[in-house]
């Protein structure tokens, strides 16, 4: 037994060590372009899909998500968004019938987009302040180029710090 606390404090020199360094965020990575992220391209389909197809192709491909364009292709311009969320919250919760329900009943339409030259900084500012976890990317004639999920830009920043 210790009869001076002071005693204690000399064996344990270690707590008031600072801790230890990590790397430093560096905040150039949020200027990159969103290109510098890795992402595939979107899974288009159209609004007369029913959610059953959305879901199988969400599942076959394993992604969040599809995006809606009026043929179906991505030669078209974007006027949706079917999400797995928009499964839970408009589908599930309200007893629907996936089956025989068209997309256009559910999906989000006209939904924030990014323009192809955005920064990453953009897609985490749009996805943090809308509470999104998908973001279509679109060209100059509003068609998708692709999907930015948080997934993406997590893995985006944790390739950037070196390997302990």
């Amino acid at each position: 037994m210790i009869d001076d606390p002071s005693e204690s404090l000399e064996h344990d020199e270690s707590y008031f060590d600072p801790p230890p360094r990590h790397a430093d965020f560096d905040a150039g990575l949020l200027r990159e372009p969103l290109r510098a992220l890795p992402t595939r391209s979107a899974l288009v389909l159209r609004a007369s899909d029913s959610v059953t197809e959305a879901v199988r192709l969400m599942q076959r491909e394993h992604r969040g998500c599809v995006v809606i364009t009026e043929d179906g292709t991505s030669r078209s311009p974007l006027i949706g968004i079917f999400t797995e969320r928009d499964v839970l919250l408009r589908i599930v919760d309200r007893g629907k019938n996936p089956a025989t329900l068209p997309l256009a009943s559910v999906m989000t339409s006209d939904p924030e987009v990014l323009p192809v030259r955005s920064k990453i900084a953009h897609a985490l500012n749009k996805m943090s302040v809308g509470g999104f976890r998908h973001v279509p990317v679109v060209d100059d004639e509003h068609r998708p180029v692709c999907v930015i999920s948080v997934r993406d830009v997590v893995s985006f920043l944790d390739n950037a710090f070196p390997r302990e």
